[in-house]
């Protein structure tokens, strides 16, 4: 059972299941075995609806006048006035769409989205969903109902790759677009000018959101181990150069750590949390990261 559970934190082994909502549990659940605790932390204040008992819920919660009419455990399930809005924004522009291995990084980027609405609904938080390239194809607004899932991750399960990407412009026409303070989740591979994405998010600093940056990478994207002569592609511009990887493996590399860095070094100085991840890691780190910032935020 823990091991079962525990696979499914693996983006290969979620690759191949075709419900998006399956995915989203079983990586909620497989981290919170993983974990021995539940992350789910309660600040209800007015009863709302009951949902089924999940591993990780808290014991008090269960609903024992109903559990003695159906057997069955539920948990009940409150609403504050006061819960945290969240906004998901996920890049599908073109590029995310690469993959070297079983998972793309809009594929990853999707399970990850799916979890995190997942555990933020459990949360009784708020979760919405921004779908977007040059311009948002789909934005779901934040609600904190359970059925809101249900809309977020079918938008999820039939997202793909779209045209070119210009994120501090989505970043800029959502930051005017949120009016109440929240915290906005960016996830991308941030193919696009550094200056600019800074830019667009120390607009929603200003707002007074607080933001968190899931960079995702393919392996190959950092550790370039092509080895024959090879042809490379721009996904979303179509321009394409020929070569031998070893004549700019040291050029590439330096200038991708430069731009981690640089990246790394602008989010800090401007208190926007910064998390780079691969399409071969396990998702476990991401919820931590998530569930570490929904702390600090009370």
């Amino acid at each position: 059972m823990r091991k079962s559970k525990l696979k499914y934190l693996d983006p290969a082994v979620l690759s191949r299941l075709n419900n998006m909502k399956l995915i989203a549990r079983l990586v909620v659940e497989g981290f919170i075995i993983g974990r021995h605790k539940s992350p789910y932390h309660g600040f209800s204040v007015e009863f709302a609806e009951h949902r089924p008992y999940m591993p990780g819920d808290e014991i008090k919660h269960i609903d024992w006048k109903l559990y003695g009419k159906t057997d069955r455990f539920y948990v009940k399930q409150f609403e504050e006035e006061t819960n945290l809005k969240s906004y998901i924004l996920l890049d599908k522009s073109g590029s995310m769409g690469f993959k070297s291995q079983k998972v793309s990084k809009l594929e990853y980027g999707s399970y990850l989205a799916a979890s995190l609405g997942y555990l933020m609904l459990n949360q009784q938080d708020a979760a919405g969903l921004v779908l977007f390239d040059r311009k948002i194809s789909r934005y779901i607004p934040p609600l904190a109902k359970m059925g809101h899932l249900n809309l977020i991750l079918h938008e999820l399960e039939k997202v793909t790759p779209g045209d070119e990407t210009s994120i501090s412009l989505i970043l800029h026409e959502m930051a005017e677009k949120i009016k109440k303070r929240g915290l906005v989740i960016l996830i991308s591979d941030l193919m696009d000018n550094v200056e600019d994405i800074i830019f667009g998010l120390k607009h929603f600093r200003y707002k007074k959101h607080e933001v968190i940056v899931f960079h995702i990478l393919d392996p190959q994207e950092v550790e370039f181990k092509y080895k024959n002569f090879t042809k490379f592609i721009d996904l979303e511009s179509g321009e394409s150069i020929s070569t031998q990887p070893w004549f700019i493996r040291n050029s590439y590399a330096r200038k991708l750590q430069e731009i981690i860095n640089y990246s790394r070094t602008q989010f800090r100085n401007n208190q926007i949390d910064y998390v780079l991840l691969t399409t071969d890691h396990t998702l476990d780190h991401a919820l931590i990261e998530y569930l570490n910032k929904r702390r600090r935020l009370g």
